[in-house]
């Protein structure tokens, strides 16, 4: 498998890039907004994400609630948030992206305002430090390059397509708090941290309390293997670069984004290196997928180098997963 990789890459140039920030239906309007005044109603400081109910005058004199979409409570604290920030009753002005059916009062949240000042936004985060990594071990913020990340698709097959149309936000394994396999683990926007032993790296990513293995000790994949949600992954050094190579990945409904599934033929390989003097770690991806995908899906991610943070716990709620639609 090592010698196919500068091969995928190459045959991956003519496929086309497609923004992929939300799921494949398209809930909201990303290129419109509401800005409306009303009063807290409910504040659901839950995981996977924070919903923020809030009442409105709306067309006909009367009232309606608007369910209010953030982020989960890890990007949402490091934001200015806490979970005591707002109580029913309170005035607020909300900023959102509205859902893309009229139908529904359900908004995607931009920003929110108090009557005492305070302006909060879900992802103002990200923070930038003086120091600088000399190895890809420590702390790393995906928050900082999580808008110029990629996604680059090419033709599906028959059952990709079928699946891909098929797709509505009801089949996400995420409302189950089955966590996002490469290449959402990768390329969201929360702290991870890596761990170099002597025959094994490991990756602690924040998001659904996620650790992912990468056997450096010369072994392969195993014949006939456990297939995990992460997959089975071995890795070595190119020099400066981590190559990790990844199988054995379990059935996954939205396992290769936008819709499309992953199986049991799904293959991956990442490289890590250390970018702008040890600011950054770039992460190049590759993923084939023969049962859905003609062409090799690729793109790439850059996180932060953040050794003054620390990765906060992340509870998934099976009742608040059940309303995730935000990917």
């Amino acid at each position: 498998m090592r010698s196919s990789y500068g091969f995928l890459i190459a045959a991956c140039w003519v496929v086309t890039p497609v923004s992929a920030h939300h799921g494949f239906t398209g809930i909201f309007d990303m290129n419109s907004f509401v800005t409306m005044q009303g009063t807290v109603t409910r504040y659901d400081w839950r995981n996977p994400h924070v919903y923020i109910y809030v009442e409105t005058p709306d067309e006909n004199g009367g009232l309606a609630e608007w369910q209010l979409e953030g982020d989960p409570t890890p990007i949402m604290t490091r934001s200015g948030w806490s979970s005591t920030i707002l109580e029913p009753g309170d005035p607020v002005t909300v900023r959102v992206n509205p859902d893309r059916n009229t139908e529904r009062n359900h908004g995607l949240l931009v920003s929110l305002t108090k009557t005492d000042g305070v302006f909060l936004t879900p992802r103002s985060g990200a923070r930038e430090s003086s120091a600088r990594a000399t190895s890809i071990a420590g702390v790393w913020d995906g928050l900082a390059g999580f808008e110029s990340r990629s996604f680059i698709y090419g033709r599906l097959t028959e059952n990709g397509a079928s699946a891909q149309a098929a797709y509505t936000e009801a089949d996400n394994p995420t409302s189950d708090c089955v966590p996002f396999p490469l290449p959402t683990i990768v390329a969201a926007p929360y702290l991870n941290e890596i761990e170099i032993l002597d025959d094994r790296i490991l990756v602690r990513t924040e998001l659904f309390q996620v650790e992912r293995t990468f056997y450096t000790d010369g072994r392969g994949h195993p014949e006939n293997g456990e297939r995990t949600n992460q997959g089975h992954s071995i890795a070595w050094w190119e020099n400066d670069v981590l190559v990790v190579d990844t199988t054995l990945y379990a059935d996954n409904r939205a396992g290769n984004r936008s819709g499309i599934p992953s199986g049991a033929q799904k293959h991956s390989v990442e490289r890590y290196r250390l970018i702008e003097g040890g600011s950054r770690l770039l992460i190049d991806y590759m993923v084939e997928d023969p049962e859905y995908m003609v062409d090799p899906m690729t793109g790439s991610m850059v996180w932060a180098y953040a050794p003054d943070r620390e990765p906060m716990p992340f509870e998934c709620n099976p009742d608040n997963a059940s309303l995730y639609e935000l990917q």
